[in-house]
Order: C-alpha cells, then structure tokens, then sequence
C-alpha cells in the first residue's frame, strides 16, 4: 500500500519558468503559477528523531511528505504527511495539551511538484488519487491552482479542497478509503 511517487518537472512548469523569464525581461508574459500560490514558508528541518505525534513515526525518514507547525515560542512540531497534520489541527487537546492554535506562527506543507515547504493555509489539497504517503491515502499538497488541476486529472483525484474544507469526516474517509 505504501507506493511512494517521487515528482518530477512536467512540460508545464518548463513552459512556466520561460515565461517567467520573458516576463522578467519585460516581455510582458505572466506565467500562470504566478496567481494564485501558495508562499515558501522557511521552517526548520525535523530533527533525526522528530517523531510525528498522531502516528508516531520518524519525520525524517519522509522528507517529501514532511508538515510542520511552529508554535509562537519557538517550538516546532513535525508530521509525516499533511493527513497527520491536519488530525493534529482538529484535535489539539489530544495532541498538543497545553497549546492552542492562536499559538501557531507559521504552519507548512511540503508540495508535490517541487517538494518545497508552502503556507498550509494557500495550499491546495487533492483527495482520493493513486498516489499514496507514507500513512496510505493522503492529502496531496500542491502549490497552486494550476498545479492540483494538473495533478488531479494525471493522478485520479476524487475532490480538490482548501484548508478550512478539511475536516474530521475528510481524514476520516482518508483512512476508510472514503473520498466522497
């Protein structure tokens, strides 16, 4: 069950970047990943024995699935995969005692496409396709609209949800192989 795909440059994003480089010649091209997307959020790395707190497995093993939330104090929590992390959002007295999410200063989801850390709050999530993380079904993070469109018809996703659709009944079907 545990198929891991590792991403790769498409057509799209080549044609994107010389665009992007026409624009900065002031060609007047805007490419399209330039709406709508989802900012780097520089976070540090997990540590070699971070374990994630929803499933208890070592954070690092995994560094294209890798979430992570960092507390106002400094404090950073990591996850395997933004299914765990959003789990861990949705039930933080069960977690997290102790910390609420009016503490969280930044809060980020490693992309598909090109396995950088984004705001987990712009990403964009896919559900149901035939890429799996390291927990099974999982979130797919993606950096834009262009982007989950692309990977929802290339991997066979079900539904494309925002950050505050995400919810207990969505992680539920997760992991029941539910993706209604």
């Amino acid at each position: 069950m545990s198929q891991t795909h590792i991403p790769c440059p498409d057509r799209r994003r080549v044609l994107a970047g010389l665009l992007g480089t026409a624009s900065a010649a002031g060609l007047g091209f805007v490419p399209a990943t330039a709406r709508a997307e989802a900012a780097l959020v520089d976070l540090p790395p997990p540590g070699p024995r971070d374990a994630c707190p929803v499933c208890g497995m070592i954070v690092a093993k995994y560094p294209e699935w890798t979430a992570a939330v960092l507390f106002d104090d400094g404090a950073a929590v990591y996850f395997d995969g933004a299914k765990d992390f959003f789990k861990y959002l949705n039930d933080m007295e069960r977690y997290a005692q102790g910390r609420t999410v009016s503490r969280i200063a930044a809060m980020g989801v490693t992309e598909y496409y090109g396995l950088k850390m984004v705001d987990a709050r712009a990403a964009r999530y896919v559900i149901g396709s035939d890429v799996y993380g390291p927990m099974g079904h999982e979130l797919i993070p993606l950096q834009t609209q262009l982007d989950a469109d692309d990977y929802f018809r290339d991997h066979a996703g079900v539904r494309q949800v925002g950050f505050d659709e995400v919810t207990k009944d969505t992680l539920i079907g997760l992991d029941e192989s539910r993706f209604e």
